[in-house]
Protein backbone atom coordinates (compact mmCIF):
# COMPACT_ATOMS: atom_id res chain seq x y z
CA UNK A 1 0.00 0.00 0.00
CA UNK A 2 1.57 3.29 -0.81
CA UNK A 3 2.15 6.11 1.15
CA UNK A 4 -0.62 8.97 1.57
CA UNK A 5 0.78 12.17 2.61
CA UNK A 6 -1.22 14.18 5.43
CA UNK A 7 -2.50 17.34 4.30
CA UNK A 8 -2.35 20.55 6.52
CA UNK A 9 -5.25 23.16 6.24
CA UNK A 10 -3.28 25.44 4.42
CA UNK A 11 -1.74 22.55 1.42
CA UNK A 12 -5.12 21.62 0.87
CA UNK A 13 -6.20 25.28 0.28
CA UNK A 14 -2.90 26.03 -1.80
CA UNK A 15 -4.00 22.79 -3.69
CA UNK A 16 -7.74 23.85 -4.48
CA UNK A 17 -6.43 27.17 -5.05
CA UNK A 18 -4.24 25.80 -8.17
CA UNK A 19 -7.11 23.48 -9.69
CA UNK A 20 -9.19 26.20 -9.72
CA UNK A 21 -6.94 28.33 -11.36
CA UNK A 22 -6.11 25.30 -14.11
CA UNK A 23 -9.68 24.84 -14.47
CA UNK A 24 -10.05 28.54 -15.02
CA UNK A 25 -7.58 28.76 -17.71
CA UNK A 26 -8.98 25.40 -19.38
CA UNK A 27 -12.60 26.82 -19.74
CA UNK A 28 -10.63 30.63 -20.84
CA UNK A 29 -9.17 28.06 -23.44
CA UNK A 30 -11.71 26.39 -24.95
CA UNK A 31 -14.46 29.62 -24.77
CA UNK A 32 -11.76 31.41 -27.31
CA UNK A 33 -11.75 28.62 -29.22
CA UNK A 34 -15.28 28.20 -29.40
CA UNK A 35 -15.61 32.01 -29.84
CA UNK A 36 -13.15 31.40 -32.96
CA UNK A 37 -14.93 28.44 -34.63
CA UNK A 38 -18.12 30.64 -34.32
CA UNK A 39 -16.46 33.82 -35.89
CA UNK A 40 -14.84 31.38 -39.24
CA UNK A 41 -18.38 29.01 -39.51
CA UNK A 42 -20.18 32.32 -39.64
CA UNK A 43 -18.03 34.32 -41.94
CA UNK A 44 -17.28 31.37 -44.60
CA UNK A 45 -20.21 29.56 -44.52
CA UNK A 46 -20.80 29.18 -48.13
CA UNK A 47 -17.77 30.98 -48.95
CA UNK A 48 -17.64 29.92 -52.50
CA UNK A 49 -18.81 32.60 -53.95
CA UNK A 50 -15.92 35.39 -55.61
CA UNK A 51 -14.85 37.62 -53.01
CA UNK A 52 -13.51 40.29 -55.86
CA UNK A 53 -14.94 41.48 -58.76
CA UNK A 54 -14.17 44.40 -61.18
CA UNK A 55 -16.76 44.81 -64.63
CA UNK A 56 -16.83 47.18 -66.85
CA UNK A 57 -20.11 47.86 -68.41
CA UNK A 58 -20.35 49.77 -71.59
CA UNK A 59 -23.63 48.79 -73.75
CA UNK A 60 -24.17 49.73 -77.03
CA UNK A 61 -20.57 49.08 -78.28
CA UNK A 62 -18.85 45.69 -79.58
CA UNK A 63 -18.23 44.56 -75.91
CA UNK A 64 -20.87 45.28 -73.35
CA UNK A 65 -19.02 43.78 -70.75
CA UNK A 66 -15.65 43.14 -69.50
CA UNK A 67 -15.47 40.91 -65.82
CA UNK A 68 -13.19 39.75 -63.71
CA UNK A 69 -13.08 38.44 -60.49
CA UNK A 70 -11.35 35.98 -57.84
CA UNK A 71 -12.79 33.28 -55.57
CA UNK A 72 -11.90 32.86 -51.89
CA UNK A 73 -12.51 29.22 -50.44
CA UNK A 74 -10.46 26.94 -48.46
CA UNK A 75 -8.76 24.23 -50.30
CA UNK A 76 -10.27 21.69 -49.10
CA UNK A 77 -13.65 22.00 -50.31
CA UNK A 78 -14.10 20.28 -53.35
CA UNK A 79 -14.83 22.28 -56.72
CA UNK A 80 -14.88 21.09 -60.56
CA UNK A 81 -12.72 23.31 -62.81
CA UNK A 82 -14.19 25.79 -65.44
CA UNK A 83 -16.52 23.47 -67.94
CA UNK A 84 -19.81 22.54 -68.71
CA UNK A 85 -22.04 21.05 -65.95
CA UNK A 86 -22.93 17.18 -66.32
CA UNK A 87 -26.34 17.58 -65.07
CA UNK A 88 -27.13 20.86 -66.64
CA UNK A 89 -24.64 21.16 -70.03
CA UNK A 90 -26.09 24.35 -71.34
CA UNK A 91 -24.43 25.90 -68.16
CA UNK A 92 -20.83 26.24 -68.41
CA UNK A 93 -18.56 27.53 -65.41
CA UNK A 94 -16.84 26.24 -62.26
CA UNK A 95 -18.71 24.59 -59.58
CA UNK A 96 -18.83 24.19 -55.83
CA UNK A 97 -19.61 20.45 -55.46
CA UNK A 98 -20.42 20.50 -51.83
CA UNK A 99 -23.41 22.37 -52.20
CA UNK A 100 -23.79 22.63 -55.87
CA UNK A 101 -23.89 26.22 -56.85
CA UNK A 102 -21.32 28.22 -58.58
CA UNK A 103 -19.99 31.84 -58.08
CA UNK A 104 -19.27 32.73 -61.97
CA UNK A 105 -21.26 30.91 -64.94
CA UNK A 106 -22.57 31.66 -68.53
CA UNK A 107 -24.99 29.99 -70.81
CA UNK A 108 -24.93 30.32 -74.77
CA UNK A 109 -27.25 32.88 -75.85
CA UNK A 110 -25.32 35.85 -73.64
CA UNK A 111 -26.22 35.38 -69.80
CA UNK A 112 -24.02 35.87 -67.41
CA UNK A 113 -24.26 36.00 -63.28
CA UNK A 114 -21.51 36.55 -60.87
CA UNK A 115 -21.85 36.43 -56.84
CA UNK A 116 -20.16 37.93 -53.90
CA UNK A 117 -20.34 37.22 -50.62
CA UNK A 118 -21.46 40.45 -47.71
CA UNK A 119 -19.37 39.76 -44.79
CA UNK A 120 -20.91 41.37 -41.72
CA UNK A 121 -21.11 39.12 -38.46
CA UNK A 122 -23.88 41.60 -37.42
CA UNK A 123 -26.66 40.87 -40.15
CA UNK A 124 -29.00 37.84 -39.54
CA UNK A 125 -29.01 34.73 -41.20
CA UNK A 126 -31.87 32.68 -41.57
CA UNK A 127 -31.47 29.22 -40.17
CA UNK A 128 -31.35 26.55 -42.88
CA UNK A 129 -30.28 29.16 -45.11
CA UNK A 130 -29.79 27.90 -48.78
CA UNK A 131 -26.59 28.20 -50.50
CA UNK A 132 -26.34 31.81 -52.54
CA UNK A 133 -24.27 29.76 -55.16
CA UNK A 134 -27.66 28.16 -56.41
CA UNK A 135 -28.83 32.55 -57.30
CA UNK A 136 -26.19 31.83 -60.21
CA UNK A 137 -27.71 28.86 -61.67
CA UNK A 138 -31.28 29.73 -61.02
CA UNK A 139 -30.43 33.14 -62.71
CA UNK A 140 -29.66 31.28 -65.89
CA UNK A 141 -32.21 29.10 -65.86
CA UNK A 142 -35.03 31.23 -65.36
CA UNK A 143 -37.64 32.36 -67.98
CA UNK A 144 -37.80 35.99 -67.27
CA UNK A 145 -34.75 37.28 -65.70
CA UNK A 146 -36.63 40.69 -64.22
CA UNK A 147 -39.74 38.61 -63.05
CA UNK A 148 -37.15 36.60 -60.92
CA UNK A 149 -34.99 39.24 -59.82
CA UNK A 150 -37.34 41.35 -58.89
CA UNK A 151 -39.18 38.56 -57.01
CA UNK A 152 -36.00 38.20 -54.66
CA UNK A 153 -35.87 42.01 -54.41
CA UNK A 154 -39.68 41.84 -52.89
CA UNK A 155 -38.18 39.41 -49.74
CA UNK A 156 -37.49 36.18 -51.03
CA UNK A 157 -33.73 37.10 -50.87
CA UNK A 158 -33.88 37.49 -47.31
CA UNK A 159 -34.06 33.76 -47.20
CA UNK A 160 -30.38 33.83 -48.15
CA UNK A 161 -27.31 35.18 -46.22
CA UNK A 162 -26.06 38.76 -47.63
CA UNK A 163 -24.80 38.60 -51.31
CA UNK A 164 -24.79 40.58 -54.41
CA UNK A 165 -25.90 39.28 -57.57
CA UNK A 166 -24.95 40.75 -61.04
CA UNK A 167 -26.65 39.23 -63.83
CA UNK A 168 -25.53 40.40 -67.34
CA UNK A 169 -27.12 40.62 -71.12
CA UNK A 170 -25.09 42.06 -73.53
CA UNK A 171 -28.29 45.04 -72.99
CA UNK A 172 -28.95 45.19 -69.75
CA UNK A 173 -27.05 44.47 -66.34
CA UNK A 174 -29.03 44.08 -63.05
CA UNK A 175 -27.13 44.31 -59.47
CA UNK A 176 -29.06 42.94 -56.29
CA UNK A 177 -27.88 43.59 -53.05
CA UNK A 178 -29.00 41.73 -49.63
CA UNK A 179 -27.37 43.25 -46.89
CA UNK A 180 -27.83 43.94 -42.91
CA UNK A 181 -29.57 47.42 -44.05
CA UNK A 182 -30.89 47.26 -47.88
CA UNK A 183 -32.88 44.75 -50.08
CA UNK A 184 -32.58 46.43 -53.31
CA UNK A 185 -32.44 46.01 -56.71
CA UNK A 186 -31.24 48.12 -59.64
CA UNK A 187 -29.74 48.38 -63.16
CA UNK A 188 -25.85 49.18 -63.23
CA UNK A 189 -25.31 52.52 -64.84
CA UNK A 190 -22.68 52.51 -67.73
CA UNK A 191 -19.05 52.75 -66.71
CA UNK A 192 -16.30 51.33 -64.22
CA UNK A 193 -17.53 49.01 -61.07
CA UNK A 194 -16.02 47.11 -58.20
CA UNK A 195 -17.60 44.60 -55.90
CA UNK A 196 -16.27 43.66 -52.94
CA UNK A 197 -17.90 42.15 -49.46
CA UNK A 198 -19.89 45.10 -49.21
CA UNK A 199 -21.84 46.58 -51.78
CA UNK A 200 -21.08 48.09 -55.26
CA UNK A 201 -18.18 49.89 -55.11
CA UNK A 202 -17.66 50.26 -51.55
CA UNK A 203 -14.17 51.64 -51.40
CA UNK A 204 -12.24 48.83 -49.88
CA UNK A 205 -8.53 49.59 -50.82
CA UNK A 206 -8.35 45.89 -52.84
CA UNK A 207 -11.64 47.22 -54.97
CA UNK A 208 -9.97 50.79 -55.52
CA UNK A 209 -6.97 49.10 -56.88
CA UNK A 210 -8.55 46.50 -59.38
CA UNK A 211 -11.39 49.00 -60.66
CA UNK A 212 -8.02 51.20 -61.45
CA UNK A 213 -6.57 48.78 -63.43
CA UNK A 214 -9.75 48.06 -65.13
CA UNK A 215 -10.16 51.62 -65.95
CA UNK A 216 -7.10 52.25 -67.33
CA UNK A 217 -7.29 49.69 -69.64
CA UNK A 218 -10.03 51.75 -71.63
CA UNK A 219 -8.03 54.74 -72.42
CA UNK A 220 -7.03 55.00 -75.56
CA UNK A 221 -3.10 54.18 -75.15
CA UNK A 222 -3.32 51.03 -74.73
CA UNK A 223 -6.97 49.37 -75.11
CA UNK A 224 -5.92 46.23 -76.33
CA UNK A 225 -2.68 45.50 -74.87
CA UNK A 226 -4.00 46.28 -71.35
CA UNK A 227 -6.86 43.78 -71.13
CA UNK A 228 -6.35 41.61 -69.49
CA UNK A 229 -3.79 41.26 -68.14
CA UNK A 230 -3.23 44.69 -66.50
CA UNK A 231 -6.28 43.52 -64.29
CA UNK A 232 -4.63 40.26 -63.89
CA UNK A 233 -1.60 41.76 -62.16
CA UNK A 234 -4.14 43.50 -60.03
CA UNK A 235 -6.13 40.64 -59.14
CA UNK A 236 -3.39 38.84 -58.11
CA UNK A 237 -1.44 40.98 -56.12
CA UNK A 238 -1.00 39.72 -52.05
CA UNK A 239 -0.07 43.36 -50.53
CA UNK A 240 -2.15 43.56 -47.78
CA UNK A 241 -3.87 47.12 -46.89
CA UNK A 242 -2.36 49.44 -44.73
CA UNK A 243 -4.10 49.27 -40.94
CA UNK A 244 -6.01 52.76 -41.35
CA UNK A 245 -7.50 51.68 -44.43
CA UNK A 246 -9.14 48.62 -43.41
CA UNK A 247 -13.14 48.17 -43.24
CA UNK A 248 -14.54 47.05 -40.01
CA UNK A 249 -16.57 43.87 -40.96
CA UNK A 250 -16.19 42.25 -37.32
CA UNK A 251 -13.85 39.66 -37.84
CA UNK A 252 -11.12 41.47 -35.75
CA UNK A 253 -7.52 43.52 -36.97
CA UNK A 254 -5.90 40.44 -37.72
CA UNK A 255 -8.42 38.26 -39.83
CA UNK A 256 -9.24 42.21 -41.75
CA UNK A 257 -5.66 42.67 -42.96
CA UNK A 258 -5.72 39.08 -44.37
CA UNK A 259 -8.36 39.60 -46.21
CA UNK A 260 -8.03 42.88 -47.54
CA UNK A 261 -5.44 41.26 -50.27
CA UNK A 262 -6.61 41.02 -53.47
CA UNK A 263 -5.19 37.67 -54.08
CA UNK A 264 -5.35 35.96 -50.85
CA UNK A 265 -2.33 33.35 -49.94
CA UNK A 266 -2.82 30.77 -47.38
CA UNK A 267 -1.80 27.11 -46.40
CA UNK A 268 -5.28 26.35 -45.95
CA UNK A 269 -7.32 28.86 -46.93
CA UNK A 270 -7.46 31.60 -49.63
CA UNK A 271 -7.85 32.35 -53.46
CA UNK A 272 -8.54 29.54 -55.62
CA UNK A 273 -9.48 31.00 -58.92
CA UNK A 274 -9.18 34.21 -61.24
CA UNK A 275 -11.65 34.33 -63.91
CA UNK A 276 -12.12 36.93 -66.26
CA UNK A 277 -14.78 36.91 -69.55
CA UNK A 278 -16.03 39.50 -72.37
CA UNK A 279 -19.41 39.78 -73.54
CA UNK A 280 -19.87 40.84 -77.03
CA UNK A 281 -22.97 42.75 -78.22
CA UNK A 282 -23.95 39.49 -80.24
CA UNK A 283 -24.27 37.38 -77.18
CA UNK A 284 -20.97 35.63 -77.42
CA UNK A 285 -18.88 34.93 -74.35
CA UNK A 286 -15.18 33.85 -73.45
CA UNK A 287 -14.68 33.04 -70.49
CA UNK A 288 -10.86 32.07 -68.48
CA UNK A 289 -10.10 30.65 -65.26
CA UNK A 290 -6.68 30.30 -63.87
CA UNK A 291 -6.51 27.83 -60.44
CA UNK A 292 -4.14 27.90 -57.49
CA UNK A 293 -4.09 26.04 -54.68
CA UNK A 294 -2.43 26.20 -50.95
CA UNK A 295 0.46 29.30 -51.09
CA UNK A 296 -0.73 30.70 -54.66
CA UNK A 297 0.23 27.37 -55.77
CA UNK A 298 -0.53 27.27 -60.21
CA UNK A 299 -2.74 24.75 -60.86
CA UNK A 300 -3.96 25.51 -64.41
CA UNK A 301 -6.07 27.20 -66.60
CA UNK A 302 -8.78 26.78 -69.18
CA UNK A 303 -10.39 29.09 -71.63
CA UNK A 304 -14.07 28.56 -73.06
CA UNK A 305 -15.92 30.56 -75.81
CA UNK A 306 -19.74 29.92 -76.20
CA UNK A 307 -21.79 30.79 -78.97
CA UNK A 308 -24.28 33.64 -79.22
CA UNK A 309 -27.53 30.69 -79.19
CA UNK A 310 -27.69 27.33 -78.32
CA UNK A 311 -29.69 24.62 -80.32
CA UNK A 312 -31.97 21.78 -79.23
CA UNK A 313 -29.23 18.97 -79.67
CA UNK A 314 -26.53 21.49 -77.83
CA UNK A 315 -24.18 24.46 -78.69
CA UNK A 316 -25.02 26.30 -81.65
Amino acid sequence: MGYLPTLTPLQCDDLCYKHDIEVSVRLRFVTVMLLLRLTFSTLFVYEFVMCLISFAWQPGTTTPLRLMGNRDEFYARPTAPLGEWQDTPELVGGRDLEAGGSWLAAKPGGVVAALTNVRDLQLSVPPGAPSRGELVANALQCGDIEAWLTKLSEGEALRYAGFNLLVATPQRLWHLHRGRDRLALSEVAPGVHGLSNADLNSPWPKLLHVRGALEHTLLPSGYFQAWPTAVQRAMQNPQEAAVEELPDTGVGLELERQLSAAFIVGERYGTRATSWLTLDSHGHIEITEQRFGPLGRFEGETTLALPNRITKSGFA
